[in-house]
């Protein structure tokens, strides 16, 4: 993380957390022309929320004004797939599907994609068809959650 997002994440943290919202995540993007703030809670977030949150984030970067002319600032909620970029993420991923690429090989190659079984300091496991693979923090070049549609019953079957 970059010493202004950072910045910006000691700032904008206790706002998001007094208002009961977790902050998920701060990216500096386009050279510092988009501010992109991605927020989480236990109950889906919705646009209202979102709204009222960007105001007030919006006031807080302003006050510091670390940005040399003007900037695009972006308040989002995950989604279903979602990117996975630091050890809380995976720690919310818990019993997920992930999908997984590594800068370097892990039992024999950079892809991984099957469900995340634990989490810790240094890294996370995956269940990969009934094999566990340890995969540490370090090695991710990307990880992201990915939604598994089930089925539905066609009409008229049963179930």
């Amino acid at each position: 993380m970059s010493s202004v997002a950072q910045k910006l994440w000691d700032r904008i943290d206790p706002y998001v957390a007094a208002e009961g919202i977790e902050l998920d995540d701060v990216e500096i993007l386009g050279g510092g022309q988009i501010v992109r703030v991605t927020v989480d809670s236990k109950e889906a977030v919705g646009v209202d929320r979102i709204a009222e949150l960007s105001r007030g984030i919006s006031r807080l970067i302003d006050d510091d004004d670390p940005f040399k002319g003007s900037y695009t600032l972006e308040v989002t909620s995950p989604g279903l797939e979602r990117k996975l970029t630091r050890p809380r993420h995976f720690e919310k991923s818990i019993d997920a599907m992930v999908k997984v690429k590594t800068f370097r090989e892990v039992d024999g190659t950079k892809e991984h994609k099957g469900i995340i079984t634990s989490s810790g300091d240094t890294g996370f496991t995956v269940d990969i068809d009934g094999q566990e693979r340890e995969i540490s923090y370090d090695d991710v070049s990307s990880a992201r959650t990915v939604y598994v549609w089930e089925k539905s019953p066609r009409p008229g079957k049963d179930a």
